[in-house]
């Protein structure tokens, strides 16, 4: 069965990452930065060796993402909220292959110890099944 496991951040947790402390978290550093990035690359090997890999990507920070709607006639309609500042998005996500929710959820909890900065948000993450109506393809 197919699983979504998504992490959650906000802007001020990429201005963070970025070095920029704020009233969310404090800077990050090299080191840390490091840290995560070694230990989420760990667990992508992991998964790719068990064969449970489908996808994973961190995305870039929220004030690049878009709204996009569309006009009567079609035409996309784009708008850049609103993500307001305390607004959680989504900062990455993994499709896993496994063979129930409890191995998905233990991969979940592997991805939400990821080290972080003392003070710093560590959101949950978010596990969704993929509906298998649908393949995964359609939305609508």
């Amino acid at each position: 069965m197919k699983y979504m496991l998504m992490v959650l951040g906000k802007q001020a947790d990429y201005d963070a990452m970025g070095g920029a402390a704020n009233s969310d978290s404090p800077a990050w550093s090299e080191a840390d930065l490091k840290a995560m990035f070694d230990y989420m690359g760990a667990l992508n090997d992991d998964l790719a060796e068990s064969g449970e890999w489908v996808d994973g990507q961190g995305l870039a920070d929220p004030r690049h993402a878009r709204l996009v709607t569309a006009a009567a006639d079609g035409s996309p309609v784009i708008s850049d909220g609103p993500y307001g500042e305390a607004k959680e998005v989504l900062a990455g996500y993994w499709i896993v292959d496994v063979a129930d929710f409890d191995r998905a959820a233990e991969i979940a909890a592997r991805a939400y110890a990821c080290p972080v900065p003392a003070g710093a948000p560590n959101y949950p993450v978010v596990v969704h099944p993929v509906d298998r109506r649908s393949g995964g393809t359609e939305m609508c």
